[in-house]
């Protein structure tokens, strides 16, 4: 590994920080009105976000400060691990909400696993496809090993049922598997195994099958399956240029379900307008050019792949998000990372941000 360079990417610190920033001001506007009617104080979903946010921010630290060279060494125990919480979700261990089992603690303690499964996944297939180059080379070494990872911990995910979250893990991880070389016609042969694996998933639950018609036509069932988008393109669409003004949505007043969550991106548009969502879309941007470029100039394929992989994680599940707001892309239930309301997800989140910052120490000067 090379020597370690003193000064970390500011840039991509920057974006993260504004994006976190700007998440905690758009969680307290879009949940304002339901907090204080579910609980008589308008900052409780922002209050709860500003603890996890903290707690992230001690991720970040540890991510920065901890050589990436730990992550390959422990990362069969860290999948293990993980592998561990995501089947003990399913047992009556697990706490059930809304009909899934998606988390494990107590109370307002509770987390969700399938988030740390992103990062743990992420860091494993970085050892895993940069430990042997030779295997990628073989379909039996190679895509079939990759597969039975990915299905094992894809299929615990699906099985919560948590259909976003499982798909936003094989994207990141097939993603990774193209950025470590594997023959194109490998990648072909293993998107005919997973097109008919995604479409049996979408349609073998009726309500999944449901929403996919309503991404085609929203307008079908209006007050059904299309209610999420059609409500979500009214906010957009009302928001104009510069939006209504912060904090004076109409459609977060019980128009629009899952605002401070999924749907939190609409809030942004209707609030503040085009170029409010513009802003956050830039942010992003700033993430993947300095993530990539974070992984272009690693010092060894471990380091590149580890910053590729989380910069693939963020940016795809940020690109999914605000495409299902915009009725370009299914609903798949996901969060937009740094911005919607979710401990786990901005946890896990911001210590992969800390881990890239690593990497960005060791990187070879441009």
């Amino acid at each position: 590994m090379a020597d370690r360079r003193t000064i970390p990417d500011y840039a991509l610190l920057t974006a993260a920080f504004a994006l976190l920033a700007f998440g905690l001001v758009m969680v307290f506007s879009a949940s304002s009105v339901v907090a204080q009617d579910a609980t008589g104080d308008p900052a409780y979903y922002f209050k709860r976000q500003l603890a996890w946010a903290g707690l992230g921010l001690v991720g970040l630290v540890i991510g920065a400060v901890l050589p990436y060279s730990l992550w390959r060494r422990h990362a069969p125990w860290i999948f293990l691990f993980t592998l561990g919480l995501l089947a003990l979700v399913l047992t009556p261990v697990g706490i059930t909400s809304h009909g899934a089992s998606r988390w494990l603690g107590v109370g307002s303690l509770a987390f969700q696993p399938s988030e740390l499964a992103k990062l743990a996944t992420v860091i494993f297939y970085a050892r895993w496809l940069t430990s042997d180059p030779r295997r990628l080379r073989s379909l039996w070494t190679g895509i079939v090993p990759f597969l039975i990872i990915l299905g094992v911990v894809t299929g615990l995910v699906i099985l919560e049922p948590d259909l976003g979250t499982a798909a936003a893990i094989a994207g990141t991880s097939v993603a990774m598997l193209f950025m470590a070389g594997v023959p194109i016609l490998h990648l072909l042969l293993l998107g005919l195994v997973l097109a008919p694996a995604a479409l049996w998933a979408i349609f073998a639950e009726p309500y999944r099958r449901e929403r996919f018609f309503a991404f085609l036509d929203p307008f079908r069932d209006p007050l059904g399956s299309g209610y999420h988008i059609i409500q979500a393109l009214y906010a957009l669409g009302s928001g104009g240029l510069f939006g209504v003004g912060l904090g004076s949505s109409i459609l977060k007043r019980y128009y629009l379900p899952e605002r401070h969550t999924d749907f939190i991106f609409a809030i942004v548009g209707e609030e503040l307008g085009f170029l409010g969502g513009v802003f956050v879309i830039a942010l992003f941007a700033v993430i993947a050019w300095r993530g990539y470029r974070i992984a272009a100039l690693a010092p060894e394929p471990f380091g590149a792949l580890l910053a590729a992989g989380i910069t693939t994680m963020i940016v795809l599940q940020a690109v999914v998000n605000m495409g299902v707001v915009m009725s370009v892309l299914p609903i798949t239930g996901i969060t937009l990372p740094l911005v919607s309301f979710g401990g786990s997800s901005l946890v896990f989140t911001l210590s992969g941000i800390g881990i890239l910052v690593n990497v960005s120490r060791y990187a070879r000067h441009a």
